[in-house]
């Protein structure tokens, strides 16, 4: 079994961050990611609040980071993390391919989020054949389409700025009324072509072999349905953390969020969480830098008392 001081489970900004960290402070690091190092910033076209970057988009900033911890020599794997077995000193972390088993003195969850779903009908029928929870990904397809957008918060109307700008028509549904930063929210209300339905309940996506709108009632008294034809819709309702491989440590919230003390460190002794996974009020690439950066801290100065 491969010996680590320090594995990382994600490789998205906190997990980065933390190799980084780690790495520096003289540790054996591993870094394990079942998907492309960058997470959930991949699929984000622009990011504009990164400190020292101006704008970037968020693949390019992936690319950089991950650059980096390369330069300083962090192994990294694709694995799907199953498990982790706490036996006091060490850690065992457990892999669905080829039944891989790690071992480490510590271990920082770093795996983030993966985007909700409303649970209407419809919405497994036309998963990936017209609903869709990346605009950068998918969005080129509905080039000189009609599109409509789910949700209000900054990934909303992030997303549907850009989209926008290469839709023929985008229609804006919410349950509350836009609630991200003013900024964007002016922005994309003075765009032409967008339309905003704030306090609306989905109510089902229609079609037969495609999708061909979605219907929503009004949350006011008067419960007026409306019906939108579209050719795609991208949903942006929130996020449910990435935590089921962790459910047997008891460092979850009732949430799923992992709960962590100013120093990352949870309830388990040699566990730490780090970024959006953590039970947080606010989810960015720099907090999920700056908890990378402080888990890896405390990570390794735990390791070091281990040693004597």
């Amino acid at each position: 079994m491969n010996s680590y001081d320090v594995i990382i489970i994600g490789a998205g900004p906190a997990g980065m961050t933390a190799a980084i960290y780690a790495v520096r402070a003289n540790m054996k690091v591993l870094m394990l990611d079942r998907l492309a190092p960058g997470g959930a910033i991949i699929n984000t076209n622009e990011i504009e609040n990164y400190t020292g970057q101006g704008v970037i988009s968020g693949a390019e900033l992936s690319i950089k980071m991950f650059e980096h911890t390369q330069l300083l020599g962090v192994e990294f794997d694709y694995k799907t993390v199953l498990e982790i077995e706490d036996r006091g000193e060490k850690k065992i972390v457990k892999c669905e391919e080829d039944g891989t088993e790690y071992e480490a003195s510590a271990v920082i969850l770093a795996t983030g989020t993966v985007p909700r779903k409303l649970g209407v009908p419809g919405e497994d029928q036309f998963t990936g054949a017209g609903i869709s929870w990346c605009a950068i990904c998918d969005g080129a397809q509905f080039r000189g389409k009609d599109v409509v957008v789910i949700g209000g918060g900054n990934s909303a109307v992030e997303e549907s700025i850009y989209l926008a700008g290469i839709v023929n028509k985008l229609t804006v549904v919410t349950l509350f009324d836009l609630t991200a930063d003013p900024k964007a929210c002016d922005k994309l209300r003075a765009m032409e072509n967008v339309t905003v339905y704030p306090y609306q309940d989905i109510l089902e996506f229609t079609g037969d072999t495609s999708l061909s709108g979605v219907k929503f009632k009004s949350t006011k008294e008067d419960g007026t349905e409306r019906f939108v034809e579209c050719d795609g819709v991208f949903e942006y309702i929130g996020l449910k953390p990435s935590s089921e491989s962790f459910s047997e440590l008891g460092v979850l919230d009732k949430f799923g969020c992992i709960t962590v003390d100013g120093e990352m460190k949870t309830s388990v002794t040699g566990v730490f969480g780090a970024g959006d996974i953590t039970a947080k009020r606010l989810r960015q690439v720099i907090t999920a830098c700056s908890d990378g950066a402080i888990a890896a801290n405390t990570a390794a100065k735990y390791v070091e008392s281990l040693r004597g």
